[in-house]
């Protein structure tokens, strides 16, 4: 079971934010990024399992930012209308400072820091690797990447496709790898959203072994 904690970022925006810590000493820490849905209890159990894996894990809520706080949103029409709304409000920068200051808490207790993101957080996640010094990141299915895709990858990165994905098409995966070939990139029978278990999208061969590639690629980088 995670707690709440609240984050001071470098503006000095407070937002919170759920942590998880592993029973036993950290293997090392993991930033977990929201979907459009904020932290809502998917994301809490993605972090949980994180922390099950030995990670200590904390997903912000970068949605405190915008004019709701603590957002948590299901998978109706009407939720996701209101999360894209939200969304819309964001700046990318802002994220980064935010994501930054949670980086600075996990390395309080951990030698290595890692960070993961789906959908609207993959792409969080991407610009991630460009801007922050982190030790490794984890991409799901960020459909706005291509504006970034020209810019230098700081860290050792895995990005996961879905090849039905309509808002990433197998020829925008295609320019990330021509651009990037020290990139780990693959691409599974699957849409967009297949690793979220309460949505419609969830694709469970793509979502496991997705989920097995990225540990592995957390061990090799984290610990």
């Amino acid at each position: 079971m995670g707690e709440e904690l609240t984050i001071t970022a470098s503006d000095g925006h407070r937002l919170g934010a759920y942590r998880v810590s592993p029973r036993n000493t950290p293997r090392g820490g993991i930033i977990v990024i929201q979907e459009i849905f904020g932290v809502n209890g998917h994301i809490r159990n993605v972090a949980d399992s994180f922390a099950a894996e030995g990670y200590e894990t904390i997903a912000p809520a970068l949605y405190d930012r915008s004019s709701k706080k603590n957002v948590q949103l299901d998978y109706e029409l009407e939720d996701i209308e209101f999360g894209r709304q939200l969304r819309d409000e964001f700046s990318w920068d802002d994220s980064i400072k935010d994501i930054e200051a949670v980086k600075k808490l996990l390395l309080q207790s951990n030698q290595h820091v890692g960070l993961v993101g789906y959908c609207w957080g993959g792409t969080i996640a991407f610009l991630s690797a460009l801007r922050l010094a982190l030790d490794a990141v984890v991409v799901y299915y960020g459909s706005q990447v291509l504006p970034y895709v020209s810019e230098i990858i700081r860290c050792p990165i895995l990005l996961h496709f879905g090849e039905q994905d309509v808002s990433m098409p197998l020829e925008y995966v295609d320019k990330i790898r021509n651009a990037h070939p020290e990139a780990h990139i693959y691409t599974y029978k699957a849409d967009h959203g297949f690793n979220c278990n309460e949505r419609a999208q969830y694709d469970e061969v793509s979502a496991h072994l997705s989920r097995r590639r990225t540990l592995d690629f957390f061990s090799d980088h984290l610990g």
